[in-house]
Formats: structure tokens, sequence, C-alpha cells
């Protein structure tokens, strides 16, 4: 039996990775590690592991030597701190025998790092809002000059390492930028942006050597706390829909061959539309599944089998169709503490009563 070891067991997005894994019909073993001993009990992998944080000295000697006392088969890592700096090792990894299934460390050192990204999307000429990189106050002076919209806004956020929109603000306050730099002592390390709408949409996709083997869309509604973030965003969605667009297909494709020209492992294109109704990809989540990955995986769409079936064995899916083979309107409807629930508008429409 093959053993399977996922990082930030316990985590959100590692649960949706590893119970979409125990639906395997080949029933390999998973086993988690993590940094968080309060998640980490929680987990649904059979056996837990603390490890240090992915940024520390001790990282590398505690992973190693847990990969040779457990001897998996295959390690997968599902937040970008730890895929970056795993990805720096992942010789030391393989020299363990433990299989890894990501794209090289210079397309992960992209797309962790947010300037980086919009380079090679804009190199590309895929459409993305213009960007100015915030290394002192006269940078910030002229971002308020050049990209705020008819309100004077423009938006904010950090350039490495920070997913769920971690450091990102819209504000048309001068005083309040800088003070919010000031705060996450961010001088060198912010981009301004022009504003997008709230609209979002996303392009989950697993490639093997250049091949696309299948892709899934989803749109999102709201985010989960989004009134208790200064930006709106947290990167927890609230409620998320299954859609196809040829348009946004188009973008996301254009969007990974941007920072890859062989395509190899998971790549997530985040998009956000303009006012001109275009999405524009705001960055990759590279060699990882989204958050609400078991929404794909109880519609029908197991993308972590996939992957693991691809990395532990060579085989592909059978699918009628590789890209959105979901239907669409399938939504997965969230809150803290209760269990997601899959349904159809009709569905929900259906649980709700009306007075008179």
């Amino acid at each position: 039996m093959a053993k399977i070891l996922i990082g930030g067991a316990g985590g959100a997005p590692s649960e949706g990775v590893i119970k979409s894994l125990l639906l395997s019909e080949k029933h390999e073993e998973i086993i988690g590690m993590g940094s968080v001993p309060s998640d980490l009990v929680l987990s649904a992998a059979k056996r837990k592991y603390v490890i240090p944080y992915a940024n520390t000295t001790e990282y590398k000697d505690e992973l190693l030597k847990l990969l040779r006392y457990e001897k998996p088969d295959l390690i997968h890592f599902q937040n970008d701190l730890e895929i970056y700096h795993a990805s720096l090792i992942r010789d030391d990894i393989m020299e363990t025998g433990t299989k890894l299934f990501m794209p090289s460390h210079d397309v992960i050192d992209t797309c962790v790092h947010k300037w980086d990204s919009w380079l090679a999307f804009k190199k590309a000429g895929v459409t993305v809002p213009e960007n100015i990189f915030i290394n002192c106050e006269e940078d910030l002076r002229r971002a308020f000059k050049e990209l705020g919209d008819e309100d004077g806004k423009i938006w904010l956020r950090a350039n490495d390492l920070g997913g769920g929109g971690m450091g990102s603000i819209p504000t048309n306050d001068y005083n309040m930028a800088k003070a919010w730099i000031d705060r996450y002592k961010g001088w060198g390390n912010f981009i301004a942006a022009g504003m997008l709408t709230s609209r979002t949409v996303t392009w989950l996709s697993i490639w093997y050597e250049g091949e696309l083997i299948c892709a899934q869309t989803r749109k999102r509604t709201g985010w989960i706390h989004g009134n208790r973030s200064a930006s709106g965003v947290t990167g927890v969605t609230k409620v998320g829909t299954t859609c196809s667009d040829d348009q946004v297909t188009g973008i996301a494709e254009k969007t990974i061959r941007a920072v890859d020209s062989k395509p190899h492992g998971i790549f997530g294109v985040d998009m956000t539309y303009d006012k001109n109704g275009i999405p524009n990809p705001t960055e990759i989540n590279i060699s990882r599944f989204f958050t609400t990955i078991l929404f794909f995986t109880k519609a029908g769409l197991n993308m972590p089998v996939i992957f693991k079936d691809l990395a532990l064995y060579g085989e592909k899916p059978e699918l009628k169709k590789k890209i959105n083979p979901l239907p669409d309107g399938l939504m997965w409807l969230r809150a803290m503490d209760r269990e997601p629930m899959l349904a159809t508008h009709e569905e929900l429409e259906s649980l709700i009563s009306h007075v008179g």
C-alpha cells in the first residue's frame, strides 16, 4: 500500500485534500504533518506529526528525519510558504525516495512573488491592471496619481508568500496607505495596483509534462468574514459555484503559459474582472489545491486523486471533458463550524420558507 504525506494537516486547505484522498479506491495510507498542534489533532490523517514552520532553520532536518522514518511514496504541500521552502530542498526530499509532483523552482518562485508573476503576465500580453512597486513614499504618491480610479482609490498588497489577501487594502487616502505599509514594515515589499471590480473567478488545473489533464472553473460569491477584513478579502470562499466560460479558459491557459512553457503540477489561476468585463489574473496559486477542493470532489471530480494517480502510477483519468467536466450551477455553501453543503440554486430555494 502506497503512503502519502500531506503538509499543513488539520488546516482547511489540507483537510479538503486529505478527505478527497481518503475516497480513493486504491486506499493509500494518508499521513499528516503540521506546525500547529491544535490544528493537527483535528486532521483526518491516520498519523500526525508536528514539524517546525517551513521558514525556520530546523525545518529541513526535521522534515528529512520524518521522511526517512515514515518512507512516504509521495509528499504534497498546501501553503505557499511550505511549497516555496520545500521546493528549495527538493533534491534532498527525493533522495529519501519520496516523490514530488510540482513545477520547477523557478516557476514556483515566480508565482509566489506577485510582482514577478505580474511582470510575466504583462510580458505575455495578458490583460492585467497596472502595478507599481512601492519602495518609498514617492512611489506611493505616484501610485495614487497614476493608478487611482474615479474615486482616487488604489489596491495595495504584499508582494510575497501571502495568501488570503494578506496585507491587502483598497484606499484613496495617502496617509492611511502610508500607515498601512508602515504597520507591515512593507516598504520594498508592497505593490500598488489599479482597482478591479468585486467579481472573481478561479480556474484550477492539473498538468503533466506540458499536457493539460483536467481543469474546472469556479466563481466566488463573497468571502467568509469579509466584513472583518480591511480589504473585504479573506481568501476563505463563502459560496463557490461551478461555471464555464471560454474566455476564462483562454486567459487562464495563456496566464499559465506565461510562467511555464511546459506546465507540470497544479496551477490555480485567480482572476478578477475589470470594468470592461475582462477577467484579469491576479495570481497563480502554484502547486496547491484551493481550500474548497472538497467541493469538486463531492460534485464528482476528485482532483487530489487524479493528482496522486499521476504522481504515483502515471495514470491519467478517463474524463468525457478535460475542461469543466462538472455541470454549471453547482453551489458549495460554507460557514464557520458547519459542514459545507453541495446544492443547486433550485435545491437551495426549496429549503427556504416564505411568508404568505
